[in-house]
């Protein structure tokens, strides 16, 4: 074990940092987290459509807000993704940052076909806007704003007299770099429609993104995906920041199909989704560390400072909040605890996929805040419907198999601070 960990430290650690702090992928992680609050405000939407405003007759009256509310959110999360995301990357270069994602979003559009079917000319399919556009969009975004910034770092730009006022500078500044941009895309769109008579979103989703997402849904590729945000955590790197533009890449999309085809009054059609993880393997955050705590409190005798941290930790840990745990415990570099940590969330995949996948809990389809309680949360993503009770019990026996695999390994940590008093 101590040569693993020395290993580890050499060799992982300073990879997995450089990772974490990649320009890009902090951007694309950025930019998902600032359009969290939409996201949330449309699977609400989606949430007392499907719930409350249907059981109520008087309120089905409502229901029109919520599909607006969606429209206005969900339905266009590709669109939102573009220029937050191009607007984090701009920021993180010092350039302006709005005109930035103002010029990605131009650029995407630039690179779809004026038409949709027989609808004619000026109809964008919504399709290219809502989620399964996100590869494309995220694509276009990132080399869209470095075309724009390397161009402006070149002083390709317009200047103005200092008495203009500022705004009206930045404008005329970004003038140049942005038609190059725009331009640009434009060309990319020629060039694949002479070839093909179809869209870059065509190619992409049809040559990366599906065969990505048909991967993704294999359950040993997300078992895989919830023990390597451990690996990372347990060497004190933020796992779950350094993987989420990749897991949000991956399972975003099949949320929204899930609730795409709900809404439809369709089955379905994924059983691995963004939320699958908050509702089933990160019970109490990541490594499910409110079975942690539970486990200390059944069986820590001698390890009063575990029991102490436990105690500071639990009501943190109910809203999936886990920091001081790693920290306090620490789970970071314990050798004890880490085979159960890195295990756990690769077990508790398997039994959330089985347990959907036959259908003893409905799909999960509505995004909620990570900082939903265990059990509850897992209720709440799967529709809060008559069928979500055996969702909240699948939660449940998650919870109590990660407690039954934390427990030798709380023992022996407590066995091995008997033998330390002992000597």
């Amino acid at each position: 074990m101590d040569r693993f960990m020395d290993f580890m430290e050499r060799k992982f650690v300073p990879v997995a940092a450089k990772i974490g702090s990649q320009r890009h992928l902090v951007a694309i992680r950025d930019g998902f987290v600032a359009i969290m609050p939409l996201i949330l405000a449309g699977s609400t939407a989606l949430l007392l459509k499907n719930t409350i405003f249907k059981w109520i007759a008087a309120l089905e009256v409502l229901i029109p807000i919520c599909d607006q509310v969606w429209w206005g959110s969900l339905a266009i999360m590709t669109l939102l993704v573009v220029f937050s995301t191009a607007y984090s990357l701009a920021k993180s270069y010092n350039v302006d940052a709005l005109a930035a994602g103002l010029i990605a979003v131009g650029s995407y559009f630039a690179t779809l076909p004026q038409a949709h079917g027989d609808a004619g000319w000026g109809y964008i399919h919504w399709g290219y806007l809502q989620a399964t556009g996100l590869f494309t969009g995220l694509i276009v975004a990132l080399i869209a704003t470095e075309i724009f910034v390397k161009l402006i770092k070149k002083d390709l730009t317009i200047k103005m007299p200092e008495e203009v006022p500022p705004a009206v500078g930045r404008a005329f500044a970004a003038v140049l770099p942005g038609m190059i941009t725009m331009f640009t895309f434009g060309i990319v769109f020629l060039i694949i429609d002479k070839l093909g008579g179809i869209s870059l979103y065509d190619v992409i989703y049809e040559g990366i993104q599906k065969p990505l997402q048909g991967f993704s849904q294999g359950v040993g590729s997300a078992m895989v995906m919830a023990m390597l945000i451990n690996l990372f955590w347990f060497f004190g790197l933020h796992g779950a920041n350094i993987l989420d533009p990749i897991m949000n890449a991956l399972y975003l999309p099949a949320l929204t199909e899930n609730a795409a085809a709900i809404e439809a009054g369709a089955a379905a059609p994924n059983a691995i989704t963004r939320v699958f993880f908050d509702s089933y393997v990160h019970l109490g955050g990541s490594g499910a560390t409110l079975a942690l705590i539970i486990a200390i409190f059944i069986a820590t005798k001698k390890r009063t400072e575990y029991k102490e941290v436990a105690k500071l930790s639990a009501p943190s840990g109910i809203f999936q909040i886990n920091e001081p745990m790693m920290f306090g415990i620490p789970i970071v570099l314990n050798p004890i605890l880490f085979i159960p940590f890195i295990i756990t969330p690769g077990i508790l995949t398997l039994i959330g996929y089985i347990g959907t996948a036959t259908g003893f809990a409905p799909p999960t389809y509505v995004a909620i805040p990570w900082t939903t309680p265990p059990i509850i949360g897992a209720f709440l993503a799967t529709g809060a419907t008559s069928a979500s009770w055996r969702a909240a019990i699948l939660a449940a026996i998650n919870l109590v198999v990660a407690i039954l695999i934390y427990l030798p390994f709380v023992k022996l940590a407590d066995r091995q601070r008997k033998g330390e008093q002992t000597n």
